[in-house]
């Protein structure tokens, strides 16, 4: 049967619209001014906003598997939980062992999601080792739908030379893609984290210390300057900074096409939350940390005028208890990465929309469009748009709440977010058709299929 939305106010490219859409099989069928319902099944939107279905660009499920380190989500509690918060499609990254194949941490990934995940899916590729072994094996990532890798230029086991940066942005540009990079100083940090440990500082308070502003502006400086003896765009994942931020302006001004991802712990939360007693600080511990105010202030001003492309949660969800207590004595021990998959879209709207921050049109850009072009979903995702997926969300923009870790979906025993109030929730999710979310609950499960994607859409 058709589905039929009536009475809501469609999120288009052009702008808000008063409007009906219906839903033919997992397609967008019609949209048009008071649609007739005929035989179709009519879901009413009075009041509440369309949206397409949300795309999460960085999250890290079933991350460390085996390990004490593992993410307390795996693909169906981390998926079910997007979901819930109106994100219908998730970009994961699968990481290699070192000294094995992209086809093996493709495989080992399809291994987990397939059959297991609630909302749609795809891989970025995350590369550690670079030799002609692994370059050979990049057409073969395109032909399965891999169009996206990341680089990091810190951390002992992840991290590549500037010159192994530069090979693969060269070699992931030839093949259509884009190349997205954690920007911080891996030098920099591993000194700054020994000289504060010498000085007897072991609490999350020296967390933030030891990953400075300037050490991210000067790997995103760094990272720019490859890509642009390069030659082809690149992604700078998780910005954090004023500085970065101006960094990359600066490239901008030369002419250089790049695009920026930020995540709302960046938008929302300040470096304060390291000092809370009784290791409360360790439950913000993530890389890079959360910033000042200026910070905060400067990367909303950057979303409001289109310079930050896209809106990611690097969901990577380790348990207070015990995972986070691996670091009780040593602050550089704490295991890296906060929950967040569930809660994006209403942090945006609550401290963007109704802040009067951000338009509509820029949450719906940031979270929908910009994310499916430039990771190769546009139109089949990202839009409204006859033919386009049934990827749908209504989103009630009038529903005060609290956020409180014991009412989420999100498999971990805190969120940063505890206790702050919003201003609108997700009602009623649609996935390939299928009403999979409805009164702000999860009804269908495991729907999510594997998208293969095709080359990014740059339009910058």
């Amino acid at each position: 049967m058709s589905i039929l939305i009536q009475n809501g106010t469609l999120i288009l490219p052009q702008g808000p619209v008063r409007a009906s859409l219906r839903v033919e099989g997992a397609r967008i069928a019609e949209i048009g001014p008071d649609l007739p319902a005929g035989s179709s099944r009519v879901l009413d939107a009075s009041g509440k906003l369309v949206f397409p279905g949300f795309i999460d660009t960085h999250t890290h499920f079933e991350m460390n598997k085996g390990t004490p380190r593992e993410t307390a989500d795996n693909w169906f509690s981390g998926t079910r939980a997007a979901l819930a918060g109106g994100t219908t499609c998730v970009l994961d990254f699968a990481e290699p062992e070192r000294g094995c194949s992209l086809q093996s941490a493709l495989e080992e990934w399809h291994r987990r999601a397939d059959g297991r995940a609630c909302c749609h899916y795809g891989f970025h590729m995350t590369i550690k080792d670079w030799d002609p072994r692994i370059r050979a094996e990049l057409p073969a990532m395109t032909a399965q739908g891999v169009t996206s890798y990341k680089i990091y230029l810190a951390y002992d086991p992840l991290r590549v030379s500037d010159a192994v940066a530069f090979s693969v942005i060269e070699a992931v540009g030839r093949e259509g893609g884009v190349l997205g990079c954690h920007c911080e100083n891996g030098d920099l940090i591993q000194c700054a984290v020994a000289r504060l440990k010498a000085a007897g500082e072991h609490s999350p308070a020296a967390h933030p210390r030891s990953h400075t502003p300037a050490m991210e502006a000067e790997a995103v400086t760094r990272y720019l300057a490859l890509a642009e003896e390069a030659g082809y765009p690149v992604n700078v994942v998780h910005l954090s900074t004023r500085r970065g931020l101006e960094a990359a302006r600066a490239a901008r001004a030369r002419g250089q096409a790049l695009y920026l991802e930020s995540c709302p712990q960046y938008l929302t939360l300040t470096e304060e939350r390291y000092r809370l007693p009784e290791f409360e600080g360790a439950k913000y511990v993530c890389a890079p940390p959360l910033r000042a105010r200026r910070d905060v202030d400067a990367l909303w001003e950057a979303l409001a005028g289109d310079e930050i492309d896209t809106i990611g949660t690097d969901h990577c969800s380790f348990r207070f208890h015990p995972t986070k207590f691996l670091g009780k004595d040593d602050f550089s021990a704490i295991p890296g990465g906060i929950p967040g998959v569930e809660h994006r879209p209403c942090l945006m709207y609550t401290f963007g929309v109704k802040a009067g921050r951000i338009t509509l049109l820029q949450m719906m850009q940031a979270l929908c469009e910009r994310p499916a072009k430039l990771f190769g979903l546009f139109p089949q995702k990202g839009t409204l748009a006859v033919g386009s997926d049934a990827d749908l969300v209504l989103f009630d923009p009038d529903i005060p709440w609290r956020i409180q870790a014991a009412r989420q979906y999100q498999n971990v025993d805190y969120t940063p977010y505890e206790g702050m109030e919003m201003a609108g929730r997700t009602d009623t999710v649609l996935l390939s058709g299928q009403v999979a979310v409805s009164g702000g609950q999860v009804v269908r499960e495991g729907l999510g299929r594997y998208v293969h994607r095709g080359p990014a859409q740059f339009w910058r």
